[in-house]
């Protein structure tokens, strides 16, 4: 069923841009600006879609989970689309190289609020940790037993940080102060945190760690970091934590160590598979994902639907930065611009 909603306001040349994958959120943030006429679509833009729903506008704007492959750019292209706009920093779900190829310009928000992502990942750990969820649903029920809700102070352990851009800088920052020792892996390090963190390589990372956040981009180097082999490496009764992307984690890996416990305990808001579920209403569904199904049984893994980034200053940000690159693309600047690094 097409579902839409226009957002319009007329003044000057009238830009029609469809905004796909969009939620009650997306249009309370992107709403009427001069010249753009914003068609929202509670649909994922797949290659189905936008064959039937491509029709019609200059430029579309995508979420993590749309389908932005060959395929669909051959569609877009075919109907005219000009500019692919991401409201996001992650971009592994475009085939950059064939939107260049079609000569069609993608552009992404590299920077909205880290601190939301940030802040998130902390708040992850001390619930996973203190077993907070468990406790809220117990007292709910009337339910006043501390049985089964030990955790462990944070203080003076050891805290792996795998990423240390802007995201994983704020992650560490926060877990400093509860002062602990905080070891980091990047590939480019960062300077701003040489009196916070201890830059180290992986499989010491691995080894000295009690937890391990997840702040890195996914590419072709980092799918599947977190397999077998890594896990090994890992410390006994380590908890994970992963606010980034969920094809970091082989998931197949992660239910293999958490039986066998050489993992204690798993934080995700990200599932490698997560097109099919996360950001959908399921509630009355049966879940056909065997693995996430497995996942979501272990009583010592907390999931979360992808919501790390959905504070308003996040949202006021991409909003911002996702009419900055219409008005980029249109005054021909590239200044999020992924294509133009292509050769």
């Amino acid at each position: 069923m097409f579902h839409a909603s226009r957002v319009h306001c007329a003044q000057g040349p009238t830009r029609k841009i469809a905004v796909f994958n969009s939620k009650t959120y997306d249009r309370a943030y992107l709403s009427s600006r001069d010249n753009y006429e914003l068609t929202h679509l509670k649909q994922d833009l797949t290659p189905e879609q936008a064959q039937v729903l491509g029709k019609g506008f200059e430029g579309v704007c995508v979420f993590v989970n749309d389908d932005v492959g060959r395929k669909t750019i051959g569609h877009l292209k075919e109907h005219g689309v000009r500019f692919i706009c991401a409201r996001s920093a992650g971009y592994n779900n475009i085939d950059l190289q064939r939107a260049r190829k079609e000569g069609i310009k993608v552009f992404h928000v590299p920077r909205y609020s880290p601190a939301a992502i940030s802040e998130f990942a902390v708040g992850m750990a001390l619930t996973l940790n203190r077993n907070i969820h468990k406790a809220y649903n117990r007292v709910r029920d009337q339910n006043f037993s501390l049985d089964g809700l030990m955790g462990f102070n944070i203080k003076d352990k050891t805290i792996g940080v795998i990423g240390t851009g802007a995201i994983g800088a704020g992650f560490a920052r926060i877990i400093k102060a509860f002062d602990c020792r905080v070891l980091a892996y990047d590939v480019h390090r960062n300077e701003d945190l040489r009196n916070i963190v201890e830059y180290v390589s992986l499989p010491e990372l691995y080894s000295h760690s009690d937890l391990i956040s997840l702040h890195a981009p996914l590419t072709k180097d980092t799918e599947h970091m977190i397999n077998d082999e890594a896990i090994r490496q890992m410390k006994g009764r380590v908890m994970l934590i992963n606010t980034s992307r969920g094809g970091l984690i082989d998931s197949h890996a992660l239910i293999r160590g958490l039986k066998s416990q050489k993992i204690g305990s798993v934080a995700l808001d990200v599932y490698e598979n997560e097109a099919d579920l996360f950001f959908k209403d399921h509630s009355g569904d049966t879940i056909h994902d065997d693995v996430f199904s497995r996942l979501s049984s272990f009583p010592n893994v907390l999931i979360t639907g992808h919501q790390a980034f959905l504070t308003k200053e996040a949202m006021q940000g991409i909003a911002e930065t996702t009419f900055s690159n219409f008005d980029d693309f249109y005054a021909g600047r590239n200044t999020n611009e992924l294509t133009k690094h292509l050769d």
